[in-house]
């Protein structure tokens, strides 16, 4: 039996599974303290259904995943739009350390990836499914490239990357209290309440004031981002006369990065973030409810052992890392020791794990007000730029 929905029950479909993973997670202890996402979680439980329908041929459902695509687009148009280089260069020369530090990280973690698919004889692809594509870059990430693998002959490769993420996200809220606690503690770190508190001058949220939202300025926001994913369909075309590969949100996100930087610089107009954050967010869950609840599980079956390996390998280069580099590197201090912590949530999950982690250390130990800023500058705003093109740099170097 063939069960077939069209876009608009494909859609609603969606939107249910996403209302499921909000409900259980809200009665889940684990899943609220590992911060697994509502849409990961509602498509996880339906992907499994499909994959016990299948394998006793009871049913099969076929969905018309049209509106997928640009729901991704309009979440990554939205990343375009936060990455203001005025705010970068305001936050000083530890900030562009921190940004240094993740594009290493990101590029260690395709490499190691790619080093162990041709170890276990796997298309390169499928290493990059383990690497900063679902590492650093997480479902949504995972959502974009993988299926562009698959149409390059890697199959399996979204499965991978959206199973690769969710354990990402938990090794990454595991690893990061015990480093940051090790450093603290074997370094005799002593946190001074007189910190400076130079990074509080210039937050994130010196242009998200605190103002209500209108119709008006949601409706600016909707044009703000609609315009951005025009233009960047013209990008995109610029873009593949290079006769390289790009994910097709590339120019979108371009475009609403230069609309936010010469707002930036010239206060022409205004771009409303509180708005596009907010429709950034909407986008992402019901983008990774539909990329989540397509997964053909089943795929995984002749990869579960290699790809284990490869998994764990990753959480020792993110453990690693995060002791001997960005510790060293970001200063040898208490706030160093808070941010090798914190990256350890945002370079295996998300920044909302991050800055979990980054609250239960400064809990115990004391605040922490230059981390709090810097981690997350970097890791909801610029690194997805920079994950998004050394992925596609090694996507097309083999």
């Amino acid at each position: 039996m063939t069960l077939s929905l069209d876009v608009v029950q494909t859609l609603s479909l969606a939107i249910l599974i996403l209302l499921l993973g909000q409900g259980i997670k809200k009665r889940v202890n684990f899943l609220e303290k590992f911060c697994i996402p509502a849409p990961v979680i509602g498509g996880l439980i339906f992907a499994i259904l499909i994959l016990v329908f299948k394998q006793t041929n009871i049913l099969t459902i076929e969905m018309d995943m049209t509106l997928k695509s640009l729901f991704m687009t309009a979440f990554f148009t939205t990343v375009g739009f936060t990455a203001s280089f005025k705010l970068l260069k305001k936050g000083g020369i530890q900030v562009l350390l921190f940004l240094i530090l993740a594009v290493i990280l990101v590029t260690l973690q395709d490499v190691v990836g790619i080093a162990l698919a041709k170890v276990f004889n796997l298309n390169h692809l499928i290493g990059l499914s383990t690497g900063s594509v679902p590492m650093t870059g997480g479902h949504g990430t995972s959502g974009a490239f993988a299926p562009i693998f698959e149409e390059s002959g890697a199959m399996g490769a979204t499965t991978v990357a959206m199973a690769s993420a969710t354990f990402g996200l938990i090794m990454g809220s595991m690893l990061g209290g015990p480093i940051g606690k090790r450093l603290i503690e074997k370094n005799n770190l002593l946190n001074k309440e007189n910190n400076e508190a130079l990074f509080h001058e210039a937050s994130t949220s010196e242009n998200k004031e605190a103002r209500e939202i209108n119709a008006s300025s949601f409706m600016s926001a909707v044009s703000q981002i609609i315009i951005a994913m025009g233009l960047g369909t013209i990008l995109s075309i610029l873009l593949e006369k290079t006769d390289l590969t790009f994910p097709p949100y590339i120019g979108a996100m371009f475009a609403a990065a230069i609309i936010r930087n010469i707002s930036d610089f010239t206060n022409t107009y205004k771009v409303y973030e509180k708005e596009i954050d907010i429709i950034g967010n909407t986008s992402l869950s019901i983008f990774l409810a539909m990329a989540l609840m397509g997964l053909q599980l089943w795929q995984l079956s002749d990869l579960a052992g290699p790809l284990v390996i490869m998994l764990m390998a990753q959480a020792l280069l993110m453990g690693l890392f995060a002791y001997f580099v960005t510790y060293n590197i970001m200063g040898r201090d208490y706030e160093a020791a808070v941010m090798a912590c914190g990256h350890c949530g945002f370079g295996m999950g998300a920044t909302p794990n991050a800055m979990a982690n980054m609250d239960a250390l400064s809990s115990k130990f004391g605040s922490a007000p230059r981390a709090f800023f810097i981690l997350p500058l970097i890791g909801s705003l610029f690194i997805d730029f920079f994950n998004a093109g050394i992925i596609t740099f090694f996507m097309n170097l083999f």
